[in-house]
């Protein structure tokens, strides 16, 4: 429909973008600069991602009025990759073989002496899922069977079949300390403390963001505000008062920062919110988180625009 010449409507329609991470993928594999940015790529996105029609640009001729600004960041649980694989432990730790009673098995399958050692090698989402098992157990440990498809016995640096282990029910604890060990030697590729150890004393995700990052949002490549993102509450998204769960701001629309006199977007004018990650270690265990994330920018307002 063609646009009602000299009649405008103003609409409370605010604008959002976001940064997503897919589901056993990295931040890393997203961004690796030290600054993310928002609404400014946003082809190829969907809706869910971002209202935006072209980067860093009001639609046609419309102009924007900003009241507020918000930071939302999604708490889904991640998925770890299969492709991850851990590689040799031996140089961190070794994995005894004990028959029920804890005592330790040689090639023969005969308690005592030095025994044979194993070497274990596991992709990263079985790693996440012996952790979790552990962690549930009683014994804070997982048990495995000499006979199991990641399982390699050894005598000292030689290869054995297990059949004389089988018939001895040789097993192989791994405790809570050995497969964080394991997940950490991944090193660029192991996900960050926060969701090895998720709601365990290491933190969570949403605050490790917020309380180390600076957002600014910029109109015509001038600061209209530049703050560290813990000033920017989500006011939105999922809320508990359980003591394991963090959400950034109480999820109400009035929970979240609001500017002091509007900031006015002009038709045909770039914007772009920017958060960035200052320090250099921080970064490193930003970009390993594990998707699926999001971090949404909502810029709250009203849009002015032409009547149709």
């Amino acid at each position: 429909m063609a646009i009602v010449q000299g009649i405008r409507e103003k609409v409370h329609l605010p604008l959002y973008d976001s940064l997503f991470v897919d589901p056993e993928k990295q931040l890393r594999s997203v961004e690796r600069s030290s600054t993310l940015k928002f609404f400014v790529n946003v082809q190829g996105k969907t809706r869910l991602e971002t209202n935006l029609q072209s980067a860093s640009l009001l639609p046609h001729h419309n102009t924007f009025e900003a009241r507020a600004m918000r930071v939302v960041i999604s708490d889904l649980p991640p998925e770890f990759s299969e492709e991850v694989v851990s590689g040799d432990q031996d140089e961190f730790v070794e994995f005894d073989v004990t028959n029920e009673d804890g005592e330790l098995l040689d090639a023969a399958g005969n308690a005592g002496g030095t025994g044979v050692t194993a070497d274990l090698e596991f992709d990263l989402a079985a790693l996440m899922d012996m952790l979790k098992e552990a962690r549930e157990s009683e014994d804070r440990a997982v048990y495995l069977g000499v006979d199991d498809d990641e399982v390699t016995i050894y005598d000292g640096d030689t290869e054995v079949d297990p059949p004389e282990l089988l018939i001895n029910e040789g097993e192989i604890e791994v405790t809570i300390a050995d497969l964080e060990a394991m997940i950490t030697s991944l090193k660029e590729e192991a996900p960050p403390l926060e969701q090895i150890r998720p709601s365990d004393g290491a933190g969570n995700l949403i605050s490790k963001i917020i309380f180390n990052t600076v957002t600014t949002l910029f109109v015509g490549e001038k600061i209209m505000i530049q703050m560290p993102t813990w000033f920017f509450p989500g006011g939105a998204g999922a809320y508990s008062e359980g003591a394991t769960f963090v959400s950034h701001g109480e999820p109400s629309p009035m929970a979240t920062f609001r500017f002091a006199e509007p900031i006015y977007i002009d038709k045909q004018q770039n914007f772009r919110v920017e958060i960035e990650v200052p320090d250099a270690d921080t970064l490193k265990e930003v970009q390993k988180i594990y998707g699926p994330f999001y971090i949404w920018i909502v810029i709250d307002g009203y849009m002015t625009r032409g009547v149709q």
